[in-house]
């Protein structure tokens, strides 16, 4: 792993965090697909979900108690039903597909996300089930499950306060459940795995990402950190896109 490569994964991994910070959303979104292209997408994925376990652990403890746990013991059951199934396809899909696969989920999560209108006014325990289901799939395949719990928020009318943190947990346990399938079922193995010391780089850029968006956040409104969020994710899902249309061409 070259030093570039190490240099533009800290800044990608500095600005999805500022964004989680600020916004509840972020780390899938700008992470994902700039480590795909970096690493490859298997492995891209696959560290982007290492670092959402460790960005929503941390921020989890700064915005606990707005934490809404009876929603939280709904999804994450759910989430490993998702979760297995992805891991299989990430196992079998050649690097070019997952590319295509990558790039595609954030750029239509990101129209379905940001881009509909008003939705009816769904609440159901059947209806947050399907998003566990649905988030787990993705963040597994993807590295990004924000799309899924933004929609139904949407649906649920969930308060945004409340829904930022409570998707702190849930991101921390969907990375948890995506890196073990994926080992599990040898959709990516040990010997494919980074050094170990970038592991405490992610630990310790996460940790700069979170205390500047807990500055940002008393100057800065959440729709200019969406904003940014949107833009930086559209930008990487649509170049992972064409490398894997050129890789298969």
């Amino acid at each position: 792993m070259t030093t570039g490569i190490v240099i533009v994964a800290i800044v990608a991994i500095l600005l999805g965090s500022t964004l989680q910070r600020l916004s509840g959303t972020g780390v899938g979104l700008v992470v994902a697909p700039v480590l795909a292209l970096l690493m490859g997408p298997a492995l891209g994925v696959f560290v982007t979900n290492s670092t959402t376990v460790v960005s929503g652990f941390l921020i989890m403890l700064a915005v606990i108690k707005d934490v809404n746990w009876k929603r939280y013991l709904i999804f994450m059951p759910m989430a490993l039903l998702g979760a297995i199934p992805a891991a299989f396809m990430v196992r079998e899909l050649e690097a070019a597909w997952l590319n295509i696969v990558i790039g595609s989920v954030v750029l239509i999560s990101l129209a379905l996300t940001f881009g509909t209108p008003r939705v009816p006014h769904i609440q159901s325990h059947a209806l947050t089930g399907v998003a566990g289901v649905v988030g787990g799939f993705l963040n597994t395949s993807a590295g990004v499950a924000a799309p899924a719990m933004v929609m139904y928020s949407k649906f649920s009318r969930w308060d945004q306060r409340s829904f930022a943190a409570t998707m702190q947990p849930t991101f921390m346990t969907m990375g948890i459940f995506s890196v073990g399938t994926k080992l599990a079922v040898g959709a990516t193995t040990i010997d494919q795995l980074p050094p170990w010391w970038l592991f405490p780089i992610i630990v310790i850029t996460v940790v700069g990402g979170i205390r500047i968006g807990a500055w940002l956040a008393r100057r800065i409104s959440i729709d200019t950190a969406r904003r940014v969020a949107i833009t930086l994710a559209g930008m990487g899902g649509a170049v992972t896109v064409i490398r894997g249309v050129l890789m298969l061409a």
